[in-house]
């Protein structure tokens, strides 16, 4: 027996080659001979040395890195080595070549493989030798070369990677391996996953925290983010005060139906602000800080167009207003308060910079002027403060001690600071956190708010969205909510995350909890007479779960007659011994097919009991329905894709270009009896199918709808 150990944060250049020479070992034995352990470290100390991988044989010294470590495992186990030792070996070496991170440094070497690969399989003879894993895995560990690759423009070495992988399976599934056995490792380095010791700032003296969202459109997984982390600081971390604000200063986007949906999310997310505020609250004492501001020449009124403005801003060049008399700028901030034709042309702006190199701090815009009719206040107001204003000062107002938001605020952080300082007020401290990005997903509440209008999604709660409303609807449960995003942590380390990982988080969660049933898919399913079977149906009573007996029993039926899905009566094959869950084994003894020599379905089957026969012997174990003594249930499962297909939208792209045409696909089925009872939020699992969330529960003329759960399997 062998052990290779593997320091899993070294480069996987390093690591790769050997990984796959040990598991080619075990792939050609009859055991695992060689023990391969991951570590999570970025180097192995080993008799006195730093390396990223070592080999041990029995009481033998060990073998560190490097080609020669390669050649090791090949020397404690000859059988692996081909014919030609001394080309492998010289390939073997030659792979050193093919290290560096640096493309020019590589690309002479990727260009004489290439030629070398031309009319030849494999590197060294006519089957897979080690010299093939050795460079296989330099060029996969090596992330410039592996890009490279992926570009297609060595068209012999292309071929060969492509090759190797698909020819061997084992690789990916070892890769694979490492790099999941890393991260499991790193995750159980703490309970959550992250950590939260970020040394915030006058802890001490107490800590108080504030949710601020704006009430115009449904909570995503980013705004849970941000609640779920101010909540976790203040209320488990520090024992503190968590506050809940509507950010309501524009009229123009906000609704009292949004306020209340965002109230509600956060129930049930288990989030319990001590108080709830709005900025509404306060618009007389952000009004008098804004005159004052302009008394003390610290602000300004300006008629400058948005597109002119913005161009000043960006080329560093002052308004022409920035000087104006505060006599002036009072004047114009007064017909913005009553809300004249005059008043809407004018904003006011800090007067901070002109040309400061942080362009957050050239001169913003702290108040506009907008007519329309405010959700709470009604009428009264016609000027608004911005977010840049009215968020520093309310923080210090309220007593914010620490103001945690995302990352993409960091410039403005000196613009916060700016503000309380000009207004004398206390100072409040920020920690950054980075914002929750997932693949082929928008977080933009502007572009979603577009979906919803041009009909593109139900609503806000649509089972595709990224509202806390939409994964609920789709089947995410808040304990999994809860612990995904905690374990993310209050990292400032920018990631684009895969649904997958969400979603296997859940399946943790309804697993033990989802009661089992049986559907059908209707279309082309295929009828079984089954001998041995009782001529008259009946029922019994089974588990609905097999690990949770707290879940109760079902009824499951039992008749001649059966119903089993058209993608499994393919499969089988005359006279072979099959299992029907819940009931034993049956021989295939008759399968009939359509007379249509265009029509490969197969019309009906029949079975003969075999319930003696050892259910842990048959490769095949489907599911099945009997056609009596229950009435079958109509069901609709439904399962979804990403609306967008590029992964990571940029700001200049267009959104309409990147929308999925089909994002739904629906399947008629036909459930067991006992789903007829099942309410809408239940969830269950479609044994063979999948987890499924019900949307919609069986009413008269209508059938059940259930929406299909993801469980990190797939991509959709």
């Amino acid at each position: 027996m062998s052990k290779l150990n593997l320091a899993v944060k070294a480069s996987q250049s390093s690591l790769i080659p050997p990984l796959l020479v040990a598991a080619l070992v075990n792939e050609s034995t009859a055991k695992s001979t060689v023990t391969i352990s991951f570590e999570d470290v970025e180097t192995l100390k080993s008799d006195g040395q730093n390396v990223a991988a070592e080999f041990e044989v029995g009481d033998d010294p060990s073998t560190f890195g490097g080609a020669g470590l390669v050649k090791n495992i090949a020397e404690a186990y000859p059988f692996v080595r081909g014919k030609l030792e001394a080309n492998e070996d010289e390939w073997i070496s030659r792979a050193n070549d093919l290290t560096a991170l640096d493309f020019k440094a590589i690309e002479g070497s990727l260009s004489e493989l290439d030629s070398h690969l031309t009319l030849r399989s494999y590197i060294v003879g006519y089957a897979l030798t080690i010299a093939d894993l050795n460079v296989w895995g330099v060029l996969r560990g090596n992330r410039v070369a592996y890009a490279y690759l992926k570009k297609d423009q060595l068209v012999n070495l292309g071929r060969w990677f492509r090759f190797i992988e698909e020819a061997n399976p084992w690789i990916t599934t070892m890769i694979d391996q490492m790099n999941a056995q890393a991260r499991d490792k790193k995750t159980a380095k703490s309970k959550e996953g992250a950590s939260y010791d970020i040394a915030l700032q006058d802890t001490e003296k107490g800590v108080v925290t504030r949710f601020p969202p704006e009430p115009s459109g449904y909570l995503h997984i980013g705004h849970a983010k941000a609640a779920l982390l101010n909540d976790y600081f203040a209320h488990e971390k520090y024992k503190g005060t968590l506050l809940l604000r509507f950010d309501d200063t524009n009229p123009a986007k906000e609704k009292e139906e949004f306020q209340d949906a965002i109230a509600e999310d956060l129930e049930m997310m288990g989030i319990k602000p001590d108080k709830t505020s709005y900025t509404s609250d306060y618009f007389d004492e952000l009004y008098d800080y804004c005159v004052r501001m302009i008394k003390e020449g610290k602000a300004y009124a300006d008629d400058t167009d948005q597109l002119t403005m913005r161009k000043q801003r960006w080329d560093g060049v002052a308004s022409e207003r920035r000087d104006a008399s505060v006599k002036a700028n009072l004047s114009h901030f007064e017909e913005m308060k009553n809300g004249s034709d005059e008043g809407v042309r004018w904003c006011i702006r800090a007067k901070i910079s002109v040309d400061n190199p942080n362009k957050a701090m050239r001169d913003p815009v702290i108040y506009r002027c907008n007519p329309l009719t405010h959700h709470r206040t009604g009428d009264k107001w016609k000027v608004y403060p911005t977010y840049d204003f009215c968020c520093p000062v309310v923080d210090s107002i309220e007593g914010v001690t620490h103001a945690l938001r995302t990352i993409e605020y960091r410039d403005r952080n000196p613009q916060y600071d700016w503000m309380l300082e000009a207004l004398d007020l206390r100072k409040v401290h920020i920690w950054d956190f980075a914002r929750m990005n997932f693949i082929k997903t928008l977080l933009s509440k502007r572009k979603l708010t577009k979906f919803v209008d041009q009909g593109v999604v139900w609503g806000w709660d649509d089972p595709r969205f990224p509202t806390v409303r939409g994964i609920r609807r789709r089947g995410m449960t808040i304990g999994a909510l809860r612990e995904f995003i905690l374990k993310q942590g209050p990292s400032r380390n920018i990631v684009n995350l895969d649904w997958t990982i969400f979603w296997a988080t859940n399946k943790k969660y309804i697993d033990p909890i989802a009661p089992r049933h049986t559907a059908i898919t209707k279309e082309n399913a295929v009828t079984a007479s089954v001998r041995g079977a009782r001529a008259a149906a009946y029922t019994e009573d089974k588990p609905k779960h097999g690990k949770n007996a707290d879940l109760g029993t079902k009824k499951v039926a039992y008749s001649p007659k059966i119903l089993i899905d058209q993608e499994d009566a393919k499969t089988f094959k005359q006279d072979e011994e099959i299992t029907l869950m819940n009931w034993g084994n049956a021989l295939v003894r008759k399968i009939s097919g359509s007379l249509n020599p265009m029509n490969s379905n197969i019309t009906g089957l029949e079975l003969e009991l075999h319930l003696q026969g050892d259910v842990k012997k048959t490769e095949k174990k489907i599911t099945w329905l009997s056609t009596e003594g229950q009435e079958l249930v109509p069901v609709e499962m439904v399962d979804f894709d990403y609306l967008i297909t590029k992964d990571k939208i940029e700001e200049d792209d267009n959104v309409d270009e990147f929308l999925n045409p089909k994002t739904e696909f629906r399947t008629e089925g036909l459930a067991d009896c006992n789903v007829a009872g099942l309410k809408e939020g239940d969830i269950i699992q479609f044994e063979r199918k999948g987890y499924f969330r019900v949307d919609r529960p069986l009413a008269r003329g209508k059938p059940a709808v259930l929406f299909n759960i993801p469980t990190g399997k797939t991509n959709k």
